[in-house]
């Protein structure tokens, strides 16, 4: 996870979940890294100094969890390439057939809000709904990856509540507006790398509105797998360390449920994966005065 030091200045922990305390990584060596996005970037050889270090760590260096601001894992990914209609049950909620291929949109890295971070009503929408969203954060540079190949690109997951602003989606004929205003992408609240899950993950997913579960499935229920997506999308990009995917939702949306239900100043959303957390984050309108 990324967190912030007593100066505001981001620094890596890792979590315990057991004893509910996080290790300041950053503080343990002159060389270790200052954030998950270092992290990732450094690849294989700073990710195995990353564990010498957590190995040799004494008694020290551990924070209580709940006395941390978390920033979002990565602050400024170089690509956020989120996927769409990628559940049958989307789909099916929708009355339409599943895409043939992989839909494919973009979400500017600007929108990225860490855990607790307000999600904020912009005025110039009144239709805001949720999206829990299994993310893949990419380890390894390449093209034209296999299927077969795209475990060894994955650094690891992380989980993206995809918000959007319905009524634009639908006016502008496109998504990227609709997907991409100021805090529209909280993202946390930890990493989880690669090799402690099952791959392709299959867990359990789920998205909460003020303790009512709005959306369950579980991973296993996409259309297009991980593997399947990694190798897509790298026909068409130079996948970079960081890079996200962002691997679509669903179904229970707010605007097919009967009546439509759109979030409202003061609910709270909890996005959960199994094995990657809960990430949390409120729900306000964009303060006065504020473009």
């Amino acid at each position: 996870m990324t967190f912030l030091g007593t100066c505001g200045s981001p620094r890596l922990g890792l979590v315990d979940e057991t004893t509910a305390l996080a290790l300041d990584i950053t503080a343990l060596a002159p060389d270790a890294p200052a954030d998950c996005d270092a992290l990732v970037a450094g690849g294989e050889h700073t990710l195995e100094r990353v564990r010498t270090l957590i190995s040799s760590a004494s008694g020290s260096g551990w924070l209580p969890l709940e006395s941390l601001v978390l920033a979002p894992p990565l602050r400024r990914p170089g690509k956020i390439m989120a996927i769409g209609l990628n559940y049958r049950d989307h789909a099916e909620e929708q009355n339409i057939e599943p895409p043939p291929a992989p839909l494919m949109f973009a979400k500017f890295a600007s929108s990225i809000v860490g855990p607790e971070a307000p999600v904020e009503i912009p005025p110039a929408s009144s239709r805001i709904d949720y999206e829990v969203e299994l993310a893949v954060i990419i380890g390894r540079r390449g093209r034209m990856i296999s299927p077969e190949a795209a475990r060894d690109h994955i650094f690891g997951y992380t989980i993206i509540n995809d918000v959007t602003a319905r009524d634009l989606q639908r006016s502008d004929r496109q998504w990227v507006r609709a997907k991409s205003f100021d805090t529209f992408c909280p993202m946390g609240p930890a990493v989880v790398t690669v090799d402690a899950l099952e791959f392709p993950p299959q867990r359990d997913i789920e998205m909460r509105v003020n303790g009512e579960v709005r959306q369950r499935s579980n991973t296993r229920r996409m259309i297009f797998d991980v593997p399947t997506l990694v190798s897509w999308l790298s026909e068409a990009f130079t996948l970079e360390p960081g890079d996200i995917i962002s691997t679509g939702t669903p179904a229970g949306v707010g605007v097919f449920r009967n009546p439509p239900v759109f979030l409202t100043e003061g609910d709270v959303m909890e996005a959960s994966i199994d094995g990657l957390g809960v990430l949390r984050n409120p729900v306000t309108h964009r303060p006065p005065g504020r473009p």
